[in-house]
């Protein structure tokens, strides 16, 4: 089914079993829902719902000016659309991000929380961060190319979204974890470069 969020229309599926929670998955960056579907198979007696982000899946390819806070409005929009009063987020990734977000700030209909491999802690710099930083802003500076800088997730974006996916990396949401009433339970890979456990230890 589909949803108009401001500029984008977005993707769900949502499988109501007249429970009255209904479990909330979310999926990561470069990914779709279909990367989280499995779970039906083990929660075959829940209610389920499962969002496509804009650009990925069957969502809209094309978006401006959003921000990981336009997400979590949009996550919170369609639930008030489908009228559901008692949630579980279940986040991984980048959907943790909007997890927390939405944990915090809806507090009264969010239940649980499961945050795996979550992002949105601010990360540990080594030098060599900076140093990369200083020879993209150097060579944006003289005119030269800098297709090859960042990420590979950013390298695949238009420019457009990459204005968006910066914005999403450079937005630190622990002053948020404080405000999560939600239990929680946070699972973390030991060997997960892009989301190291130090990340768990702080939600934690």
């Amino acid at each position: 089914m589909k949803f108009e969020y401001r500029d984008g229309e977005i993707y769900y599926k949502f499988v109501d079993r007249k429970r009255d929670t209904t479990n909330i998955y979310l999926h990561g960056w470069g990914v779709s829902s279909e990367s989280l579907l499995f779970c039906e198979e083990h929660m075959q007696n829940e209610n389920s719902l499962y969002v496509d982000f804009p650009p990925f899946g069957k969502s809209s390819k094309k978006i401006k000016n959003w921000s990981v806070f336009t997400y979590a409005n949009m996550l919170i929009a369609l639930t008030e659309k489908l009228k559901l009063q008692k949630i579980n987020i279940i986040g991984h990734s980048f959907g943790g991000r909007i997890a927390i977000l939405v944990a915090s700030i809806n507090r009264q209909n969010v239940k649980k929380v499961v945050l795996i491999d979550s992002a949105g802690m601010k990360p540990k710099r080594k030098l060599g961060y900076y140093l990369r930083v200083w020879k993209y802003k150097r060579n944006v500076k003289k005119g030269k190319n800098v297709s090859n800088f960042g990420s590979k997730d950013y390298q695949k974006l238009d420019d457009e979204m990459k204005k968006i996916f910066k914005s999403i990396v450079n937005t630190n949401l622990e002053p948020f974890l404080s405000l999560i009433d939600a239990k929680t339970l946070v699972i973390f890979g030991e060997n997960d470069k892009e989301t190291p456990v130090y990340m768990a230890k702080k939600l934690h």
